[in-house]
């Protein structure tokens, strides 16, 4: 009964602190992002605390540029689009009395009156206003919770290590270094489709002769990070941008938009994520629909690091599979993880347990680096 209350109260309190879990994780995955960079530049003998400057400095600044290169049209876009509502809904009233399927539908645009249903709705604003305040607040503790975890890297990792027995040091650290490496290889994946996103977008745009286009681009660019909603959030904006040149216009640049959609869902998606991920086409886009059924857009973020971490883990920790036998080059891998852990014993002998992991870090880094270059013909 004991054990069954602890389960139900660690239960209750998961989900209870789920934003805060979910904004540790974005931390995680952030640093996971620019930690390679900086380690790149203290190679270059840069201070470390010079190198986290540097990256974090050009990351706002990249951000900012985003902001103020989109938003500002989008919002200009938006008081037109409001201005010319009267003009937009009375040819939408047209389209729809043409056919007597949508003459009933046509008479409820004609009489729509939007004052009204925002006097009988007021909270509706006042909660949209608190729910963007809250999400940019959880933005800038986000990246603020990134910094401390890279400025305080070692103090950090010396605590998480105490509490591992040393056997386990060596793993422990390659499990570290690989997760690492699915979240560069997971954020690679969205710079890819999102720039992709962002060149097509463009690219429709100026051949329609669409105003804005660079920034509408940039913002499709930018919501193509969000599966499922990034769609709708892209397509919009360009669509009503478009209507401005006529129907035939905004026919065109919705339907390609909702086509390139379906083929990066359902082609480049698998393709691009497989490739940095290493993991399956199949298991790519299987992962995505079950990451969305359990949790959403957030599971559907989530779905991709998740199901290589999982597979990572399976392959890292030697976990033998009913249906596998034993490969001479496992034999191999567990002879070198054996001369690993000795030399690792040797090393660290009875020092404390933060140089003890930068030690474990240090060799797991150089093992990769050979398993890399044997790799290569």
């Amino acid at each position: 009964m004991l054990i069954a209350l602890l389960m139900i109260a660690g239960v209750w309190t998961l989900v209870k602190l789920l934003p805060v879990v979910l904004l540790l994780i974005a931390a995680l995955m952030l640093v996971g992002t620019l930690n390679p960079i900086v380690v790149w530049l203290e190679a270059k003998r840069v201070p470390r605390k010079g190198a986290i400057a540097i990256v974090f400095g050009s990351a706002v600044v990249a951000v900012a540029l985003l902001l103020l290169l989109t938003i500002p049209p989008l919002i200009a876009q938006l008081h037109g689009l409001v201005a010319r509502e009267p003009e937009i809904r009375g040819q939408a009233v047209g389209w729809l009395q043409h056919s007597p399927l949508t003459s009933s539908l046509a008479e409820q645009v004609k009489n729509l009156d939007y004052s009204e249903r925002l006097k009988s709705s007021p909270m509706t604003v006042l909660s949209v206003t608190g729910r963007a305040f809250e999400i940019v607040a959880y933005l800038i503790a986000t990246i603020f919770l990134a910094l401390y975890f890279m400025i305080d890297r070692d103090r950090l990792r010396g605590a998480v290590f105490a509490v591992v027995p040393r056997a386990h040091h060596l793993r422990y650290s390659r499990v570290l270094l690989n997760l690492e490496t699915i979240v560069g290889g997971y954020i690679r994946g969205q710079v890819i489709t999102c720039a992709l996103m962002t060149a097509f977008v463009l690219g429709l745009l100026l051949v329609c002769r669409v105003p804005n286009a660079l920034a509408l681009a940039m913002f499709g660019g930018a919501m193509d990070v969000l599966p499922y909603v990034g769609p709708l959030l892209t397509i919009a904006p360009a669509f009503f941008a478009a209507y401005g040149h006529g129907p035939v216009i905004a026919t065109v640049v919705l339907v390609a938009l909702v086509l390139y959609e379906e083929f990066e869902s359902r082609v480049l998606v698998p393709l691009v994520y497989g490739r940095t991920l290493r993991l399956p086409s199949a298991v790519v886009f299987f992962s995505l629909i079950v990451g969305a059924v359990l949790g959403g857009v957030i599971g559907a973020l989530l779905a991709l690091p998740l199901a290589a971490a999982v597979v990572m883990l399976i392959d890292e920790l030697r976990v033998d599979l009913p249906g596998e036998t034993e490969q001479p080059e496992d034999v191999a891998t567990r002879r070198k993880d054996e001369q690993d852990e000795q030399e690792y014993e040797q090393r660290t002998g009875q020092k404390p347990a933060a140089k003890a992991a930068a030690i474990a870090v240090a060799i797991t880094r150089e093992r990769k680096q050979e398993e890399k270059g044997s790799d290569r013909p």
